[in-house]
């Protein structure tokens, strides 16, 4: 069953992450959530209690890394940051989706004839 629309598939919510900081540079995850909601045109939006929970469990992996800094509203802000190992993550999930992709392609147009 799909999920509703907005929500992350299983599985992707890291490799969104992980490219959005890495097209985007630093940021902090109010901006994570608004370059996702921008670049999905408001197809996918993040709500913290998804979001925050990721971030921590990336840092905890070692994949990006944060330091405090100011927003661009002057308010104290937490950047996230991808390290060389998140780099190296990126690709493996990389290419993990477009296997998944390519399978899931070659099942959905394989009807013909079946």
């Amino acid at each position: 069953m799909a999920p509703p629309r907005g929500e992350v598939l299983p599985g992707t919510l890291d490799l969104i992450v992980l490219q959005t900081l890495h097209a985007m540079g630093s940021l902090h995850g109010y901006g994570i959530a608004r370059r996702v909601q921008q670049i999905s045109e408001d197809l996918l939006k993040l709500n913290q209690g998804t979001l925050y929970p990721a971030l921590l469990r990336l840092e905890q992996r070692g994949w990006i890394t944060s330091k405090w800094g100011s927003s661009e509203n002057n308010r104290k802000a937490k950047f996230y940051s991808l390290t060389r190992v998140g780099r190296k993550q990126l690709l493996e999930e990389t290419k993990s989706w477009e296997r998944m992709t390519a399978l899931m392609a070659r099942l959905l147009g394989g009807t013909e004839g079946a």
